[in-house]
C-alpha cells in the first residue's frame, strides 16, 4: 500500500477520483431528496391531502383532531406557532415524530394509532398512497384519517374554524380587511424566503444557487425596509404572514446561513429584521414552540448530502433572541 505524507493530501489522481465519484453519488442523492428542474433549481411538491375543517366530513369538534410535527421542521412550527396563540393547546393535541436518517423518512417517538412511522400512518389514511409523508399533519382521531397536511392552509383553520374551541378567539391572524396584502407578503416570501432559503441549500448547480440567494436577499431588504416604519409586515397587528415568516427566521442564523449557503447577512445584523425576529420570539407562547437543539440536530444530523460528516455545531443558541426588541411604538 502506498504511503503518503501524513502533512499532505494523497496524489493528484485520488483526488481527482473520489472527487468525481463523490459529486456523482452527491447529485444522485440530491435529485432523490430534492428534485431539480434540468437547470438544476429545486421545486418543492405539492402536498396531496387538502381538505378542510368545518365541512360535513370533519366538523370543528374539540378533542377530535390532533396535529403531528418535528420539532425541526418551519413547515410544522408554523401549526404551532398558531395553536399557541390562538389558545388551541387543550383541544388539539400534538404527537411528535423525529428523522430516521436510514430510512429518509419521519418516525414517532411513542406509536401512534398502531404505527412506528409517518409513512405507515399515511398508508392507514390512504391505502396505497405513494407520495411523500411529510409534517405538519392535521390528523382527524375519529374517522382515523388524515384532513390536511399542507401548512398554509392548516394554520388558516386554526385560526378561523376552532374558534368555539379556543382561548384566543378574539384573536384574529387573517382579517378579511388584510387579507389581499397578508395574501400579497406570503406569494412572495413563499416563493423567497420560505422556499427560498430551500432552493439555495438544494440548488444542484451555481447558476441556481445564484437565482436563490439573489432573490432571497433581495426580499429580506425589502422587509427590512418595510419594518423600519411598521411593527409588523402589514401594520401594528400580528398576521399570518409574520407566523409564516417567522418560522424560517428562527433558523435562518442558525441553519440557513451556514448549512444552505444563505450567508450573505445574518438576520441579527439587519437593523429591522433582528429587533423584528425577537418580538415575535417574545409574544407569549410562541418561544415555547421554539426547539433550536432539535432544528440543528434535524438539519445537521439528517441532511447527509449537505452535512456528510454529521457534525452538529455547538452555536448560536438564543441569547440574541431573549434581548429587548423595543419595537412596541414603531409606527405609532
Amino acid at each position: 500500500m502506498a504511503r503518503f505524507p501524513k502533512s499532505t493530501l494523497p496524489p493528484g489522481l485520488i483526488i481527482r477520483t473520489g472527487r468525481l465519484v463523490w459529486s456523482g453519488l452527491w447529485h444522485v442523492m440530491m435529485s432523490r431528496m430534492a428534485p431539480p428542474t434540468p437547470e438544476g433549481d429545486y421545486v418543492r411538491p405539492a402536498s396531496e391531502f387538502r381538505q378542510s375543517l368545518g365541512s360535513e366530513l370533519f366538523p370543528p369538534d374539540a378533542d377530535r383532531y390532533c396535529l403531528i410535527v418535528g420539532m425541526g421542521c418551519p413547515w410544522a412550527h408554523r401549526t404551532l406557532v398558531v395553536r399557541a396563540l390562538k389558545g388551541l393547546a387543550a383541544a388539539v393535541p400534538v404527537v411528535l415524530v423525529e428523522p430516521d436518517a436510514d430510512r429518509g423518512s419521519w418516525r414517532f417517538i411513542e406509536p401512534f394509532e398502531g404505527c412506528d412511522t409517518l409513512p405507515e400512518l399515511y398508508q392507514l389514511a390512504q391505502s396505497g398512497y405513494q407520495g411523500r409523508s411529510t409534517v405538519p399533519v392535521l390528523w382527524d382521531s375519529q374517522q382515523r384519517t388524515i384532513v390536511n397536511n399542507e401548512s398554509a392552509e392548516i394554520i388558516v383553520m386554526l385560526d378561523q374554524a376552532l374558534n368555539g374551541v379556543a382561548a384566543h378567539a378574539e384573536l384574529e391572524l387573517y382579517p378579511t380587511s388584510l387579507r389581499p396584502q397578508i395574501d400579497a407578503w406570503n406569494e412572495r416570501i413563499y416563493a423567497t424566503v420560505n422556499n427560498g432559503v430551500y432552493r439555495c441549500g438544494f440548488a444542484q448547480s451555481q447558476a441556481a444557487y445564484d437565482r436563490a440567494c439573489t432573490a432571497l436577499f433581495s426580499t429580506l431588504d425589502a422587509i427590512d425596509g418595510t419594518l423600519a416604519n411598521q411593527r409588523y409586515l402589514c401594520g401594528n397587528r400580528i398576521t399570518l404572514a409574520d407566523v409564516r415568516l417567522f418560522t424560517t427566521l428562527f433558523r435562518f442564523d442558525a441553519v440557513y446561513y451556514s448549512l444552505f449557503k444563505c450567508d450573505r447577512r445574518r438576520i441579527q445584523d439587519y437593523p429591522f429584521l433582528g429587533p423584528y425576529l425577537r418580538d415575535l420570539y417574545q409574544q407569549p407562547g410562541i418561544a415555547d414552540t421554539c426547539d433550536l437543539e432539535a432544528v440543528k440536530r434535524d438539519y445537521f444530523g439528517n441532511l447527509f448530502p449537505l452535512n456528510p460528516g454529521g457534525i452538529i455545531p455547538q452555536g448560536p443558541g438564543t441569547a440574541f433572541l431573549e434581548k429587548p426588541h423595543n419595537r412596541a411604538m414603531v409606527g405609532i
